[in-house]
């Protein structure tokens, strides 16, 4: 029997609430924040490169920036409402700074954590570069082109004229953060660690601390290198010196330095202990650079008969798919907004992300490390082969090595990460090579209902798309050895051109529920989990009945309904998909299936199947687009959440008298639920052992049900929902009362709209106008709708089906903000944030 078995211990940063900071780069003198205070044009002009271009007309913001989710939505913005159906184009940024004469002698880098797309860099007039692929992280060295003792300007030209280019929202501009890094010539280098561990058998791990040292000056250096490594409790936990390291003039050497720690303290979901290393080079007595990397040690396996074990315990890989936008805020990225969405999903028993499907935010990858989830980091959506008219095919055979590699130097150290992901459903698994591009329909009907055994590998000489496969694959592994690499694919056969590479460690099938039974026979010795699951499709707050009959769309679209909206209840998927609680039941029931990741944990902007304009944001998310839980969040959290009590009733008891109204109730740590309406018995259900749910038929009349939990014929739990009157009042509920006075972290508030007794209002639609005072400004404003096309970025929203959210940030000084809601006919309300 094959099993995979890995061990790391892998680097993280330090986070703050408010904006998490990449792993090896700490704010410091070392790395500098460069998001402050850059001008902006939405336009083109060659003349904007230059360093004496007058720019005081253009608008003053600061950095993570997206442009795109300023904009009106329109179906004729070529994006098409599959990118969100809002605008593209072309901006540019400048920023002017002064380097001191003090520093000549010294490193300076600008290294910029993403730009989408096609971004230009300019230092003082000098082209420094191009990077095509909107996801990935980049440095160029600014050192040659600087005036010292005077004002230097960077330049930065952002080109997403050539659209579409994305299957979903891309946004557009400097969308993540930027820095400006100041080293002396000897230095760590970009990445420059690598930190991996072993386990022996007396339970210490042997730290193995890889570091590459860059000297960029004209003399031969002679160092000395210092790592020490510090416990969780910030106590030494070991140190290792080596000394007479030689580094050539214009040249970089890599050393090794093992370290034992005794009793680590190993990372876990639960329990997500971190270490810090921090590595010293000192030359000629003085320490001339000091780069510090939080790190955790763990270790796993990945079995072909018995799934993932995290730590010698088995576990169950609970996870989501994740696109990079944050709602109303769009792609920019936010420490704070991504938090808040992991901290819903963690809420959930979410212990699993998979970054669809492309390299994400630093900032993602650091909080996964100090919050304790399963990554999957995904590098591509395509290859050579292109899926829209415009994407990254075109630049694929150019940039794939450098961006590949980038991106496993960039993340090899997060103990969050436990897979490589080399592609997302890439065209290359069949030999069709007409399909080049694909439309909207093709890419989610054709290639997720497979193709003809003409175009799938043959016996003998292994194929392009097989060599491809393998190239990848090997590309990962000369970086990192110690993660499987996988792919998400929906062609379920062994001859599978990536399949038949023999390049990947685990076979991951997105969907392919007929096929999942063969996979131990099909795929003998091999490691087996589902990368993407279910595509189930929802409108929070919708239902349609019969509950007990699929709505499953036809096989084309765009499919018209006047509704534009997609049942709550668990039944209403995709053609290729399954339903919420099979998909559990099938990962529950097959211990060789590792786990899952959801389709997807979050609504995100664009691909709004079933539907086309002017729907312009998914149905797939179990939570909304607002944040907002939508129900079937809650048969995960009674699924995935056994150490909770979890009963959950719904729908609303809004409906017409004597409409005949399905009542579903998810629950877990109980035998039965009984259903009262208006006090009367509607009878016992019990899900069985592989249900998720129960459910009741009851004549709607005004009044209350409620739902009784019991177990071994105790009552362990109750919950309630009654008819609501006629909107009365707002309710206001920030997630947080108290936020960092840092000009970035935020807080979210719920607008919530209630009758006179404090009853939901859930089928209420009032627009709400916002105040606020100028300690803050609203950052965005939503409700969830996938079809609303009032602006992200306003002073009111419409309540949808019930609730509306705004989001506030803080100006960076101390203080409070206050904040108000009004609606013509309701009682205001107002809260009060303090900053610190």
């Amino acid at each position: 029997m094959y099993a995979l078995i890995c061990t790391i211990l892998a680097a993280v940063s330090w986070n703050t609430a408010g904006n998490a900071r990449q792993s090896g780069r700490l704010l410091s003198e070392r790395n500098q924040d460069f998001t402050s205070g850059w001008s902006f044009i939405h336009g083109d002009s060659a003349e904007y490169s230059s360093p004496g271009f007058d720019d005081s007309n253009w608008r003053v913001l600061d950095l993570p920036h997206d442009w795109a989710i300023e904009g009106d939505f329109s179906k004729d913005n070529p994006s098409t409402a599959g990118g969100g159906a809002l605008p593209g184009g072309t901006g540019w940024y400048r920023k002017s700074f002064f380097v001191d004469t003090a520093d000549k002698g010294m490193m300076f880098y600008i290294d910029f954590d993403g730009v989408y797309m096609n971004s230009t860099v300019y230092i003082n007039g000098h082209e420094l570069g191009t990077r095509p692929y909107g996801y990935i992280s980049f440095r160029y060295d600014i050192t040659p082109y600087l005036e010292y003792g005077e004002t230097n300007t960077i330049a930065v030209r952002v080109d997403n004229s050539d659209q579409p280019n994305s299957r979903w929202y891309s946004g557009c501009g400097i969308y993540r953060n930027v820095w400006l890094s100041k080293t002396s010539p000897v230095h760590v280098g970009h990445w420059g660690t690598y930190i991996t561990s072993e386990m022996t058998e007396d339970g210490s791990a042997v730290v193995k601390v890889k570091t590459s040292v860059e000297n960029s000056s004209e003399n031969e250096a002679g160092i000395k290198l210092s790592t020490v490594l510090y416990g969780p409790d910030m106590k030494q936990a070991g140190k290792k010196n080596f000394a007479g390291l030689v580094v050539p003039a214009g040249e970089n050497r890599e050393t090794e330095q093992s370290i034992k720690v005794s009793n680590p303290a190993l990372w876990s979901i639960d329990e997500p202990q971190m270490y810090t290393a921090v590595t010293e080079i000192i030359k000629d007595g003085r320490t001339v650079d000091r780069y510090e990397t939080p790190f955790g040690i763990r270790y796993f396996r990945f079995d072909p008969e018995k799934g993932f074990y995290l730590n010698g315990k088995h576990l169950k890989i609970n996870g989501v798919c994740l696109h990079h936008d944050l709602g109303c805020l769009g792609a920019a990225v936010n420490g704070r907004a991504i938090e808040r969405q992991l901290e819903i999903l963690k809420d959930m028993g979410c212990n699993g992300i998979r970054t669809a499907h492309n390299p994400p935010a630093p900032e993602l990858l650091d909080l996964c490390d100090r919050m304790g989830f399963i990554v999957m980091d995904e590098a591509f959506d395509m290859w050579r082969k292109g899926k829209t008219a415009n994407d990254y095919s075109r630049f694929f055979d150019k940039w794939h090595e450098k961006d590949l590699e980038d991106m496993i130097l960039r993340d090899r150290n997060h103990p969050s990460i436990f897979i490589w992901s080399i592609g997302n459903e890439v065209l290359e698994q069949w030999s069709d090579a007409s399909a080049d591009t694909l439309s909207l329909e093709e890419a989610n009907l054709i290639l997720n209902f497979g193709h003809s055994k003409e175009q799938l590998a043959k016996e003998g000489e292994m194929s392009v798309n097989s060599m491809l496969t393998r190239k990848l694959a090997e590309i990962v592994r000369g970086l990192d050895k110690t993660r499987p690499v996988t792919a998400g694919c929906q062609e379920a056969s062994p001859d599978n051109h990536l399949f038949r590479s023999g390049a990947l460690d685990i076979i991951g099938f997105n969907y392919q529920y007929d096929h999942l039974d063969s996979v131990p026979d099909n795929f003998p010795g091999m490691p087996f989990m589902i990368t993407e699951s279910v595509s189930g499709l929802a409108t929070r707050g919708y239902y349609r009945m019969p509950s007990d009959s699929l709505f499953i769309w036809p096989h084309g679209w765009p499919f018209y309904d006047p509704s534009m909206s997609c049942s709550s209840y668990d039944n209403c998927h995709v053609p290729w998909g399954s339903s919420h609680e099979e998909s559990l039941r099938q990962v529950r029931n097959n211990d060789y299936i590792s786990g899952q990741y959801v389709w997807t944990g979050f609504d995100y902007l664009g691909e709004p199947t079933p539907f086309d304009w002017p729907a312009r944001s998914s149905y797939f998310g179990i939570i909304d687009l607002a944040g907002f839980p939508k129900d079937i969040y809650y048969m995960y959290q009674s699924e995935w959440c056994p150490e909770k009590q979890v009963l959950h009733l719904f729908p609303h008891w809004n409906w017409t008298p004597g409409q005949t109204v399905d009542v579903w109730a998810c629950y877990n740590n109980a035998d039965e639920v009984e259903l009262f309406c208006n006090g009367k018995s509607m009878g016992t259900r019990s899900k069985g052992k592989d249900g998720s749910h129960v459910c009741w038929r009851v004549v709607f009349e005004p009044g209350t049900i409620k739902a009784v939990a019991r177990k071994n014929g105790k009552t362990v739990q109750e919950t309630e929902r009654s008819t609501a009157g006629a909107p009365a009042r707002i309710r206001l509920r920030p997630d947080r009362s108290i936020i960092q006075a840092d000009g970035d972290d935020l807080c979210f508030i719920t607008v919530e709209i209630l009758d006179k007794n404090g009853t939901l209002c859930p089928l209420a639609d009032n627009k709400v106008t916002f105040s606020i005072s100028d300690s803050g400004t609203i950052a965005g404003v939503d409700n969830g709708s996938q079809t609303s096309m009032e602006k992200f970025k306003a002073t009111e929203r419409n309540a949808f089906y019930g609730k509306c959210l705004a989001v506030v940030r803080n100006s960076g000084k101390p203080g409070k903000i206050t904040f108000s809601a009004s609606s013509p006919g309701l009682e205001s309300a107002g809260i009060t944030i303090e900053c610190r």
